[in-house]
């Protein structure tokens, strides 16, 4: 029995990882690298650890991870505090839901505490979260569970008493290792085949997920 609902947050529930795409490559590209719109996707939720060994195959060993990143936050950072960030269709009503029927909530983001609370605070959902767990948090990012499983930890729940919502492929293999219900909510693309055997469900926005508790 689902018990609780933890929430990736870039490109599930502020709509960022537009801004991530964007910046990302106009940061590599001000460095003089070739890196494209898969690139990028490739890396969605990815811890650094991975990440770097990943774009220095794809774009050669030559590949300055945090110097293209360190742009990349400054781009991003600027954009934001001119026009702020949009929360994702359907995320109040899930969240209303999920405080009226007494589920636990937690957020599982590969973002660091500082801008996850800034960006939470800004639409106003921070004090939705009963556990907050970043990255940095944990030993190892996504892909690997730990974050999901600190998340539950924290919330003294069993993983399979969770559901994780996710938006991207790293993400929801993250949650799957961590025993938990994966469900993917696209956002910049769809589910590969390799994902898509790791889903419970596939839904167009959050407040489909109220159904898919309601079934469960």
């Amino acid at each position: 029995m689902i018990k609780a609902v933890i929430f990736d947050m870039d490109g599930l529930m502020i709509d960022t990882e537009k801004l991530l795409l964007k910046y990302w490559l106009k940061a590599a590209h001000v460095y003089g690298y070739a890196m494209t719109r898969e690139h990028v996707l490739g890396i969605r939720s990815l811890a650094a650890k991975y990440a770097i060994p990943k774009l220095q195959e794809e774009l050669g060993a030559d590949f300055d991870y945090y110097k293209v990143r360190t742009l990349r936050i400054q781009l991003m950072n600027e954009h934001i505090e001119r026009f702020g960030v949009e929360e994702k269709p359907g995320l109040g009503l899930l969240l209303d839901y999920l405080k009226e029927r007494g589920y636990l909530t937690a957020v599982a983001t590969a973002t660091d505490w500082e801008r996850t609370k800034r960006y939470l605070g800004s639409i106003g959902r921070l004090s939705y979260f009963d556990e907050i767990v970043c990255a940095p948090m944990v030993e190892h990012g996504k892909p690997a569970p730990d974050i999901y499983l600190e998340a539950a930890a924290r919330l003294k729940m069993a993983p399979v008493q969770c559901m994780a919502l996710e938006d991207s492929p790293n993400g929801i293999l993250s949650a799957y290792r961590a025993g938990m219900c994966p469900i993917m909510v696209p956002d910049l693309s769809e589910p590969d085949e390799d994902t898509a055997k790791l889903l419970y469900r596939c839904v167009a926005d959050l407040s489909e997920v109220i159904d898919l508790l309601e079934d469960i």
